[in-house]
């Protein structure tokens, strides 16, 4: 095999253990590296050259996804360019499955590891959230006295939920969250006075 084919092979392995770590961080709290090794389809030794150890393969899983959600931020706005609302919501729908995971590494990690991991992972995060929330205020979709830090406080109390409810209640409290960014009519606003059947064609004849 030449030395290219070879660094190819070595990406497409460790890619593979990754994505078995977060797979198996999906189901489970406890997450066993022989378990993974047979996920990824990988031997135990090219699992350990690539991860010395359970802390360094799950903070490169967490690594990751915050990576993912962050370029998600500004994808998502150019494909809905005119509708920053629904790129909203497609990331918070992202959100959930990240906060998913990061449930499951911040179990399997000690404190002092994944307090590491969060503290550098806040700015970026809150970064890509504040650009979403600019395009839709901007819009005049979104409430303006609401900022990044703000929606992420309410998005952290999510991280409460046990695993056993997080399919039916995540999503739905995620789906609050949106509603109430969202920027309402004015309770003081008057409505919009429809006239009624036949009046527009009498107001005509009395022009006439």
């Amino acid at each position: 095999m030449s030395a290219p084919a070879r660094r190819q092979d070595a990406v497409e392995n460790r890619n593979r253990i990754v994505e078995a770590a977060r797979a198996a961080l999906a189901e489970s709290d406890r997450v066993h590296l022989n378990e993974i090794a047979k996920r990824a389809g990988v031997g135990q030794g090219t699992l350990y050259r690539n991860f010395p150890n359970r802390e360094a393969l799950l903070a490169e899983v967490y690594r990751r996804d915050v990576d993912e959600l962050v370029t998600a931020a500004s994808a998502l706005l150019a494909e809905h360019e005119h509708e920053p609302v629904e790129a909203l919501r497609l990331w918070l729908d992202r959100v959930v499955d990240y906060a998913e995971i990061k449930r499951g590494v911040l179990a399997a990690l000690e404190p002092a590891a994944w307090q590491d991991l969060v503290a550098h992972s806040r700015s970026p995060i809150e970064g890509a959230l504040g650009e979403l929330l600019d395009a839709g205020q901007a819009a005049g979709s979104l409430r303006t006295d609401v900022d990044a830090h703000g929606v992420l406080v309410l998005v952290a109390c999510l991280g409460r939920l046990d695993r056993a409810e997080w399919e039916s209640t995540a999503r739905p409290l995620m789906n609050v969250i949106l509603g109430g960014l969202r920027l309402q009519p004015r309770p003081d606003a008057p409505a919009a006075v429809t006239p009624p059947s036949g009046a527009t064609d009498l107001s005509r004849k009395n022009r006439r």
